[in-house]
């Protein structure tokens, strides 16, 4: 069987950063301030036997006008397309800025995501048994590779705006967002085209297909549907600098209403964010506490694994921008809870070819877990997977949920303190979690 492995290219201009640091005198590392436009990317490269070979580009554009709010922007364009030889593919344009309109900061973002193999565990957390044998094809019990995936398209597209209530500080925040998700099992066929021998993926059912047969899964959430639904809230902003704050708070309190629609539900958002200098311009001590919970209606299955805040909606618990080191979306339910502790050390700064840079140690560790139950009817469930009726009952509900940690480290390579290279490792505390991650993006997390 062929390993699963990743190149990034971001390791490449990573390394001809730092070397590149020789060949400029200013070795005190005084920052420049920029002015108009600067440009930042990276090219996304990887490979992965089940997805294929991954390639594509990242970029971000800033405009720094005349200079007198940097590292501040007046107008940010993001653009990432990327796509996999198997059919997976990111393409997304972000715009963000508080110079359109004025006394406004607006986002635009509007995207088509594909996925022939997401990640899916069931629901609740724990509460949902993880069995790692049977997507492991070395192990007597293996069933498939993506056992624990299904494929999912989506095209997404959402505005918000904030303003001032009170000084600076405290901003009201209004947005809308459309969600049109498909939903269906793994493409087997397609996964499994130039592949031979053992690699081949076996043509068996899924666990989202078993959870759509038991009626786990309703069959008119089975395809997935169209979300529409507006936020609204409060945001209170001290934060010094925001691609990297070193001082400040940062806490929002939002209800989000999906008012039409398949589904119609409510949730409220509430986030807290903080940030100390232990040492200037070196070391700092960051947090973020989260919690999330539905307060009316029904959540259709495929939007559950969605982690949404004042600025940008994530993947759900689990993974790069929450849980690093715990699987994707294996924290999913009406309610969850999060919190993220870190330390951030730049302990290299300097200017390269005229551009602001600097690299940063941070370690971390993160934990979550549901705190209100995903309901679902168990009424269908037979047996299956060599398991009795039973005994796949208790699969639906095998252990009592608690919470899920992980812990690791990373490095940020940060041009023009905007544009930030992010390289983190985590590991799983408990292996019904997974084991770890490697994960290569943008930007701190929070």
């Amino acid at each position: 069987m062929k390993k699963r492995f990743t190149f990034l290219a971001v390791f490449m201009l990573s390394v001809l950063l730092v070397f590149a640091q020789s060949e400029t005198n200013d070795s005190n590392g005084e920052k420049k301030v920029k002015k108009g436009f600067s440009v930042g990317g990276i090219p996304v490269v990887a490979f992965n036997s089940d997805l294929g070979f991954q390639y594509g580009l990242v970029l971000n554009l800033y405009h720094y006008g005349d200079g007198t709010r940097y590292p501040f922007y007046d107008h940010s364009l993001y653009l990432e397309w990327s796509q996999t030889t198997k059919g997976g593919g990111r393409y997304q344009v972000i715009y963000d800025s508080d110079r359109l309109i004025p006394k406004t900061r607006v986002t635009f973002e509007a995207g088509l995501f594909t996925e022939k193999a997401l990640d899916f565990y069931g629901f609740n957390g724990y509460n949902a048994d993880y069995n790692p044998n049977f997507a492991d094809d070395t192990n007597d019990d293996y069933l498939t590779r993506v056992f624990y995936r299904h494929d999912r398209k989506m095209f997404r597209v959402k505005a918000d705006f904030q303003g001032n209530l009170r000084g600076k500080e405290l901003k009201w925040l209004f947005g809308f967002a459309n969600y049109k998700v498909d939903i269906k099992t793994v493409d087997i066929e397609k996964l499994n085209e130039d592949k031979e021998g053992d690699d081949i993926l076996p043509d068996v059912p899924t666990l989202y297909d078993q959870y759509v047969n038991w009626g786990v899964i309703k069959a008119d959430q089975k395809d997935g549907g169209n979300v529409a639904f507006f936020k609204a809230g409060v945001v209170y902003d001290t934060r010094d600098n925001e691609p990297n704050p070193n001082s400040g708070i940062w806490s929002e309190a939002l209800l989000q209403y999906a008012p039409f629609g398949d589904y119609t539900y409510s949730k409220l958002l509430l986030t807290h964010r903080q940030y100390f200098t232990l040492v200037k311009n070196r070391l700092t001590f960051a947090y973020r506490l989260s919690y999330q919970a539905k307060l009316s209606g029904e959540i259709p299955f495929y939007m559950l694994p969605f982690f949404v805040d004042s600025k940008q909606t994530q993947d759900g618990l689990g993974g790069a921008k929450n849980l690093r080191g715990i699987m994707r979306n294996r924290v999913t339910g009406d309610g969850i809870a999060m919190g993220n502790l870190e330390f951030r050390w730049k302990f290299l700064r300097t200017v390269i070819f005229n551009q602001n840079f600097y690299i940063a140690l941070n370690t971390f560790l993160d934990g979550g877990m549901v705190t209100s139950q995903y309901k679902f009817s168990t009424e269908g469930v037979t047996a299956g997977f060599g398991n009795t009726k039973e005994q796949n009952l208790a699969m639906l509900n095998t252990a009592d949920e608690g919470l899920h940690l992980t812990y690791g480290a990373g490095l940020r390579f940060a041009l023009n303190d905007n544009f930030i290279i992010a390289v983190d490792y985590g590991m799983a505390a408990n292996k019904q979690d997974g084991e770890s991650g490697l994960y290569i993006g943008l930007n701190y997390i929070f």
